[in-house]
């Protein structure tokens, strides 16, 4: 039984509340005193009620007593029990040392990574235990400092970070007294630089948010994730469609489960479909995305090249979550959240009959939408700052500075390749470079002009010659539509004769043209 007693601070307290207990013969087993907070709190073998009643009336009758209570711990137990649990949860080995070496205390992941039990390695020397650092040499020299390092453990190789334990002593100094082992296994190692990595280069936290329109999209996005609903995303190429995707399933409820990425675009039509359902043909069983990501996300890339009969059967397992394998009549059931992305206008596909628009619903319950880079220009330099330093470390070189001019021309450049072509571009520069410093001409871009874009490189001939090869092509896309020099003259503010003579020039008709 524990009591806690609210009190005075009265030199000979505690002595009174002894003293009671000693009248009615109850053996004290604990003391504890608590001067900040006036309490004080004893421990006692269990006693009959009879003899409560008796005792708790006295106590409370001392000068100075405030309160009395019953408690289930002393301050010292309750932070044992709170220690024990503590060290029991954690996954890595704890073992705690005195200033001989000597094991006094070691956690349930360290007898397991130990192959042994508290009983037996509590009381030996860790140099038995670990192999591979002198713990001795370590104690006995003049300033122990902490240390990371690689031992032994039962024939395994494991990382070791050894930390000194030092107390306050009585002549407001410190006295070492031992030393905390935390021991990691290269398994256990690996995992969490796996996952650092995964949350690393896949969470929101990587994608740049300087502009107005960035952190509206990954401020949306937080919220989606959290939800079961599929998400359509769209925006130009290499804009980070699935960069976005990724965040979104790293920061939802599925994080722990996969993520599995089918390119509707890259496969033809008599592969998608086994690909995203599986096939259980005899000479060709296999697990189709949708079963490999149970429990997780599909991320369906440019689902707008998805063919008509794909359509068909997605559209489906999104109304009831089951599916069929290509040759089987078993229905196969997965738990899966969906992700599209696309660079496709979808709504006119609709219009136009290609993109079922019962399945356009389905998967555009929630939408986000990426700006292309050329109207986001306060992420670009952060970006290239960002790609020149990731770039310069893992070619083990010291980052450039940019020119003075570098930043404007790259804020002005169009980027029809978006964030893709900014990266791309900064690694073959980073990687060719010779300067310490990256200039406009180390990034070798196509020139262009603001009003006609990009000029051909290889440009050749004459103005007149260009003229001609831009009516050329004008006129012949401009023909099914307006399929008379009657009809094409009056659409360009051009006299009949002036478009029919150039219409006889390059060779543009009816019989040349379909209309």
């Amino acid at each position: 039984m524990r009591l806690e007693i609210h009190c005075a601070d009265r030199i000979g307290i505690a002595q009174e509340i002894l003293n009671i207990l000693v009248s009615y013969q109850v053996d004290l087993k604990g003391i504890e005193v608590d001067s900040v907070n006036c309490r004080m709190y004893v421990s006692f073998p269990p006693i009959e009620f009879e003899q409560f009643q008796k005792i708790m009336p006295e106590i409370r009758l001392i000068q100075g007593v405030e309160d009395v209570r019953t408690t289930a711990f002393l301050p010292s137990e309750r932070e044992h029990n709170e220690l024990t649990t503590l060290l029991s949860a954690l996954p890595d080995g704890v073992i705690s040392i005195d200033v001989k070496g000597i094991i006094r205390q070691c956690n349930d992941s360290a007898c397991r990574d130990l192959n042994t039990t508290p009983e037996d390695v509590i009381g030996q020397h860790i140099n038995t235990q670990l192999k591979g650092f002198n713990f001795s040499r370590w104690l006995e020299s003049d300033e122990v400092l902490a240390q990371t390092t690689r031992v032994e453990v039962s024939g395994e190789d494991f990382i070791a970070d050894i930390l000194p334990i030092s107390v306050p002593d009585s002549e407001n100094g410190f006295t070492f007294v031992g030393a905390v082992v935390n021991i990691k296994s290269q398994s256990r190692l690996g995992e969490q630089v796996s996952a650092f990595r995964r949350q690393g280069n896949e969470s929101f936290a990587t994608i740049h948010t300087h502009s107005s329109a960035m952190r509206k999209v990954v401020r949306e996005a937080r919220k989606m994730a959290q939800l079961e609903a599929p998400i359509l995303i769209t925006g130009e190429t290499g804009t980070g469609k699935e960069l976005l995707a990724k965040a979104c399933h790293y920061a939802s409820n599925r994080a722990n489960k996969p993520f599995v990425t089918l390119s509707c675009a890259s496969l033809p039509d008599d592969a998608a479909e086994p690909e995203l359902f599986g096939c259980a043909l005899p000479n060709a069983e296999s697990r189709g995305v949708l079963e490999q990501a149970d429990g997780g996300t599909v991320f369906l890339d440019e689902v707008g090249e998805m063919s008509p009969q794909l359509q068909t059967k997605l559209l489906r397992f999104l109304q009831d979550g089951t599916f069929r394998r290509v040759g089987s009549e078993n229905e196969v059931k997965v738990n899966v959240r969906i992700l599209a992305a696309t660079q496709k206008d979808i709504p006119g596909m609709v219009q136009e009959g290609r993109f079922r628009e019962d399945l356009y619903y389905r998967i555009n319950v929630l939408s986000l939408e990426l700006s292309p880079l050329r109207d986001r220009k306060a992420d670009i330099v952060p970006l290239t700052e960002h790609f020149i330093s990731r770039y310069s470390h893992q070619l083990g070189r010291k980052a450039p500075a940019l020119d003075e001019t570098i930043a404007s021309f790259l804020q002005q450049y169009p980027w029809p390749g978006n964030v893709r072509q900014l990266e791309n571009s900064l690694y073959r520069a980073i990687s060719l470079l010779d300067d310490e410093q990256l200039s406009i001409e180390h990034l070798q871009l196509p020139s262009f002009t603001n009003d006609l874009g990009y000029l051909e490189s290889d440009f050749e001939g004459t103005l007149d010659q260009a003229v001609k090869r831009f009516e050329s092509t004008l006129l012949r896309k401009l023909y099914p539509a307006y399929p008379s020099s009657r009809q094409l003259a009056k659409r360009l503010g051009l006299s009949h004769t002036a478009i029919a003579n150039k219409l006889r020039e390059y060779g543009i008709n009816r019989k040349t043209i379909k209309v």
